[in-house]
């Protein structure tokens, strides 16, 4: 018990310490993962040796599982619907920026060491090619560059890794293999991506399936369902020798763009996870690195820090990235932070027992320690003498607590409007919002505007509107039509002719007739709107297709409007409890209507 105990403490204090670096690192506007390696490499073997560590395969193995985690959590944020209008450039600088960076530092190596061969130094290229999610999206989400440069970085984070990824093991089994040729790289690469994107699209379908069809007993299921489809992507993936990262990435990126019951719970933890996985991560790379032992790259790691940052990367933004201004190009070059994913990719070699693996890998760290302190701590400077920045954050934090919201039944729906999308140009009156949803705020710019009915709906605009939990899934449908029309209330069908009077049934619900929250046939007539939803337990007001109104919950009331609101009296008269007589007071004021 007592190992346990200390186990736990040392967890927590490890833990605490890398925050504490963390929020550190932001004062000094350095990505958390530099001061969180230097912890590392201080409490390792060669500093004060709390803790001796060099097991390269075990430091893998979890430093591989934490990125799939980190990438997952950065699909989730992204959402398709932000990435979808820079997904050409993001693709084009995951995969040929990557490659020109890669074959322009090896380049550089090849001249700087003498002992590497053309492949090895090509192993090196590729490490270094590799972008952080996890730092790109930590140095975003306090930056003021323009949205669209921020969402090409983040789409390319999420693409970049699965590529540099294949760079590295094609060059690898092109050492150990000397038969390996162009056309087996090629397979690598085509039949990887494509698996791994087939399984992250599949897992990505199947959880917005079970997220949106199936109900869990506890609020508390929906992260770990979650934490499964993660595992299942990049499991999924690796078993039928895919990329696991593109998939995982891919499988978040589906999720999060889709509506469900707990999207921001899920998003939430996912959050935090991520932030355990980036503090555990660097902290066991930094654990493999005793300090003394870089000494002896300093001038060769800084000259190959140099080459990747300010000639490899930005020459390869402006070669690949179109769509963008010049300055725009530049500063998508210089904010292609490494992290710890070059790390991770370092450890292959070593790992597959190459000749210089573990030069490489230190070379490596050295350049990622450098690099990410020099672009790091200059990219807003940069980015605003370039003239790329706005009055807006790059990418705005929510505005309100999604936990508390979910706790209190509810949860938050941000709308993006785009050129084109049906509401802009339309007052927000003619939105069509059901009662159990209120829009917010209108974010616009760098301003938020309380709507009223007669605010005009403008391009770039974020609405930002609460909706109950029990009408997020047709709020959906709504969001769509924002989009493509027709704008407004789904139009209720006209009251069909009756050869006879209307009849008021009235009779005790039966289970076989479905959910009375949402019921879908009443007496054999179809639904066409729902006007009210019961709070305290399940019921609902609604309209019918034949032109009368019906009640579900314990009794089924099914009539014209004058008839079911006198029934609605009647329970309102004797009523138990404050929340059935609010329920059946919102009834009569209905149907009053």
């Amino acid at each position: 018990m007592e190992e346990v105990g200390f186990l736990a403490l040392a967890v927590g204090s490890l833990l605490a310490a890398g925050i504490a670096a963390s929020l550190l690192a932001g004062r000094l506007r350095l990505p958390g993962l530099v001061l969180v390696l230097v912890l590392g490499m201080v409490i390792g073997t060669d500093g004060v040796t709390l803790i001796d560590f060099h097991d390269y395969e075990v430091a893998q193995g979890a430093a591989v599982l934490a990125l799939a985690l980190i990438l997952y959590e950065g699909g989730l944020s992204s959402g398709w619907a932000e990435i979808r209008p820079v997904i050409g450039p993001s693709i084009a600088l995951a995969t040929a920026g990557t490659l020109i960076t890669a074959g322009v530092t090896a380049v550089a190596a090849l001249f700087l060491f003498s002992e590497l061969t053309t492949l090895e130094a090509f192993v090196l290229g590729s490490t270094v090619a590799a972008t952080d999610a996890a730092a790109v999206f930590a140095v975003l989400r306090g930056s003021t560059l323009r949205r669209k440069i921020a969402r090409t970085l983040e789409g390319e984070s999420g693409v970049n890794d699965p590529i540099a990824i294949l760079l590295v093991i094609g060059g690898i089994e092109a050492i150990k293999h000397s038969d390996y040729g162009i056309e087996d790289a090629l397979w690598l690469a085509g039949s990887e991506l494509a698996i791994g994107a087939a399984v992250g699209m599949a897992v990505g379908f199947l959880g917005v399936f079970v997220l949106r069809q199936v109900t869990l007993p506890s609020a508390g299921l929906y992260p770990v369902a979650s934490v499964a489809f993660a595992a299942l992507a990049y499991g999924g993936a690796a078993e039928a020798h895919g990329t696991g990262f593109l998939a995982v990435f891919i499988a978040g990126l589906v999720i999060g763009s889709a509506s469900s019951p707990a999207r921001r719970t899920i998003i939430t933890f996912h959050e935090g996870l991520a932030w355990v996985a980036q503090l555990a991560l660097f902290l066991l790379l930094g654990l493999l690195v005793n300090p003394r032992e870089l000494i002896e790259f300093i001038p060769e790691g800084t000259a190959i820090a140099i080459v990747t940052a300010v000639i490899a990367r930005p020459l390869a933004a402006v070669l690949v990235a179109y769509g963008f201004s010049l300055p725009e190009r530049l500063i998508l070059g210089w904010a292609g932070l490494r992290g710890a994913t070059p790390i991770v990719f370092a450890t292959f070699p070593v790992t597959e027992g190459l000749p210089h693996g573990e030069d490489i890998f230190k070379v490596a760290f050295f350049v990622v320690l450098l690099s990410t302190v020099l672009q790091g701590l200059t990219i807003e400077p940069v980015a605003r003498w370039l003239g790329v920045t706005s009055d807006e954050a790059a990418i705005p934090a929510p505005l309100v607590e999604p936990v508390l919201l979910n706790r209190l039944g509810a949860e938050t729906m941000q709308f993006p409007v785009r050129n084109g999308d049906a509401i802009e140009g339309r007052p927000v009156r003619e939105l069509g919002l059901p009662r159990e949803a209120l829009l917010n705020v209108i974010v616009r710019g760098d301003r938020a505007i309380p709507p009223r009915g007669s605010t005009i709906i403008q391009e770039h605009d974020q609405l930002h509107v609460l909706v109950r939990q029990e009408v997020a899934m047709d709020f959906r449908e709504l969001m769509r039509r924002w989009r493509t029309g027709p704008v407004g209330p789904p139009e209720r069908p006209r009251r069909q002719p009756r050869s006879r009077p209307s009849v008021t049934t009235i009779r005790p619900w039966s289970s076989e007739e479905g959910d009375p929250q949402r019921p879908k046939i009443l007496a054999g007539q179809n639904v066409v709107e729902q006007l009210r939803t019961r709070r305290d337990e399940p019921g609902a007001l609604v309209a019918m297709e034949d032109g009368r109104y019906g009640v579900s919950g314990p009794l089924m009331a099914i009539g014209p409007a004058g008839e079911l609101q006198a029934f609605a009296r009647r329970r309102l008269a004797n009523a138990s409890s404050p929340a059935e007589k609010a329920w059946w007071q919102e009834v009569v004021g209905a149907l009053a209507r």
